[in-house]
This record gives C-alpha cells, structure tokens and sequence, in this order.
C-alpha cells in the first residue's frame, strides 16, 4: 500500500474537492497536462480525476453557468500536495518544458509552494512539505510565512539522470483547500464548533489556517479580496464542494456561513 503523507492521515482530512466547469472537458483535460492525473469515472455528467484509483477531483459540466466571482465567498485554491521535495522539483522541470505558467512561488517554512490559475480562474497550488519535525512554533501558532522560494535550490534535488514527469505520483493528495470567506473569524468559529478543527496560524486579521491533527493546515480562510462576501450564488461556476474523510465525525453534509458545501464521509 502506498504511504500518504501526513496531511492525508490525521483524523480529518481532505479527499476530494468537486469543481462545477463551465466546460468540464477542457477542465479536465487541463488537469489531466498539469499534473498527469487520470480520469477514473463518468459519472452524471461528472468527470472523475484522481491518483492510483483514489478520487481527488470532480469535475462537473455546466455550461450555463456564470463566472466565478474573485470577489464572492468561493475557492482561493486547490492545494495538490507532492509526496517529497524531489518530486515537486520534477514538477517544476515538467512545468517549464511544457510551458505552464505559474503566477507565484513561495517558501512557507513548512512547505514549499508553485501557484497557478486554471482556465475558468479557479486557483491552484502545487506543493511539498518540508519534514514536520522541522516546523517550529511562533507563540501558539505554526510558524509560517511567505517568502521567496528558491528554485534553484530546489532544482538541485534533480539532474539529468532523474525521471522525467510522467503523472502525479501515487502518494498524491490534496492537502489543503483555501477558501474565500466573507469573515475569517466567522470562518473560524464555524470550523471549531462544526468539525473541531484547531487555528494552527494566523496572517493578521484577514487569514487564518486550521488543521486536525497537528498538521499545518487543511483548510484556509482569507477575506483578501472577499470581504463582507455574502452567500454564495449557485448560479456561478467554481467550487461545487470539498469533501473531507474524518475517522471522528459521522457522514454528513454542510454548508458554511457563506454556503459552501462541506461533505465529510465518516470512517
């Protein structure tokens, strides 16, 4: 069996997160170039993504719908964790000899990070962790940050001789899922009393970052660009749901302050 990483075996984690596509064809096909997932269903108009037979993505077709909305409560992004920092760096050589853009790179002392934006605007990280026996602790908080990542640092983990990018590895996850929030707090509160998650970082007032388990963190809340966000429109193309898998809680479905969708699929 392949060993996940720790983010994929605390008590409650990320399985999944389902995507409503105004063109659900060319979204998976995008993802499929990207990061070599496979498609592993059909199923009600839906597309099935994932890795070694697990589902991490679903991809629904709607072509009515309008755009996502930067500004509403929604998906910040979808945060594809890399089994090891060799295989990120194996990423980052496929990335740029298939010219994939990225927007950001950042080192967040805990992890090392890739950002990028897939064709219908829906926000998208790709990531390796650093050991978490490396990640130290600012007062109560996880000592995070956002700095310059050093590429070059990280490409010395490759050479000429190293596999070239063939498909997410099997270990592949989706760690985190940052999400836009009308109110961090309100966020915040919500997760505690709902799914018991803990606040493991804050970034001042508008950010904060909570985790089951000790690890650095399984959901983000920001209001950056989303302030005062009110409830979702259904109407609008973006993210359909997130789906956690929790050994604490039973299945069950709900919907955040600003009615995101939150599914969580008991043991």
């Amino acid at each position: 069996m392949t060993e996940l990483p720790f983010s994929a075996t605390t008590p409650t984690h990320i399985s999944k997160v389902g995507l409503k596509a105004r063109d659900a064809e060319a979204l998976s096909a995008f993802y499929t170039q990207l990061l070599g997932l496979s498609e592993l269903a059909r199923r009600d108009g839906a597309i099935l993504l994932g890795v070694n037979g697990r589902e991490l993505m679903e991809i629904e077709n709607a072509p009515s719908a309008k755009p996502d909305d930067p500004r509403s409560a929604g998906l910040f992004h979808t945060a594809f964790l890399l089994p090891t920092r060799k295989d990120l760096a194996r990423w980052v050589r496929h990335a740029g000899e298939s010219g994939i853009a990225v927007t950001g790179a950042s080192d967040h002392l805990v992890s090392e990070a890739l950002y990028l934006n897939d064709p219908e605007g829906n926000g998208i990280e790709i990531y390796a962790d650093r050991p978490k026996e490396t990640w130290t602790r600012n007062g109560g908080d996880i000592a995070m940050a956002t700095e310059r990542l050093n590429i070059d640092g990280l490409l010395g983990e490759i050479d000429a001789s190293t596999p070239v990018w063939h498909g997410a590895p099997e270990a592949t996850v989706i760690g985190h899922v940052h999400l836009r929030v009308g109110d961090p707090k309100v966020a915040e509160d919500w997760w505690h009393s709902e799914l018991g998650l803990e606040t493991m970082a804050r970034y001042g007032s508008q950010a904060l970052f909570l985790a089951s388990g000790g690890y650095h963190h399984h959901i983000g809340a920001n209001s950056w660009a989303s302030a005062d966000a009110g409830p979702r429109d259904p109407d609008r193309s973006g993210l359909s749901y997130v789906e956690l898998a929790s050994r604490d809680h039973a299945t069950r479905t709900l919907r955040d302050p600003w009615g995101t969708e939150i599914r969580v699929r008991g043991a």
